[in-house]
């Protein structure tokens, strides 16, 4: 399998049509829309109910607390409940106020307000100036 350098794990990965959906939704991130590469992990362990999981990338604020969590499907496969409730479990454990998900074609991004419990469906990513 043909392999791709992940600039964040500094390492090659094998280049699976999910991995090209992370490659380039992490490089939008940081050319497009201002996330530093320095605030971004990619494949980021969680324990999760005494298991270990893993986030396909997390952002981080500047004091390193996590911010989105990104969840990547490859483009063949349809974004459906499942995956949203997926990443609402990991999401127990860091409480981020951000999530998005993507399959390299359909993206979905939505902010939770955890005083009121209520989330909302965005538009668009939004800047990291504005998270």
């Amino acid at each position: 399998m043909p392999e791709i350098f992940d600039p964040l794990r500094r390492k090659y990965v094998a280049l699976t049509p999910e991995e090209w959906v992370r490659q380039h939704f992490v490089h939008y991130l940081v050319k497009e829309k201002g996330y530093p590469a320095s605030r971004i992990a990619n494949e980021t362990a969680i324990r999760l109910n005494s298991l270990s999981r893993r986030c396909d990338t997390v952002v981080y604020n500047k004091q390193l607390e996590p911010l989105m969590i990104l969840e990547y499907k490859e483009p063949r496969v349809t974004i459906t409940q499942q995956v949203f409730d997926q990443v609402a479990r990991y999401n127990s454990v860091l409480r981020v106020p951000y999530i998005v998900v993507s399959n390299g074609i359909s993206h979905f991004c939505y902010r939770i307000n955890y005083a009121t419990q209520e989330y909302q469906f965005l538009t668009d990513i939004p800047p990291y100036k504005e998270l």
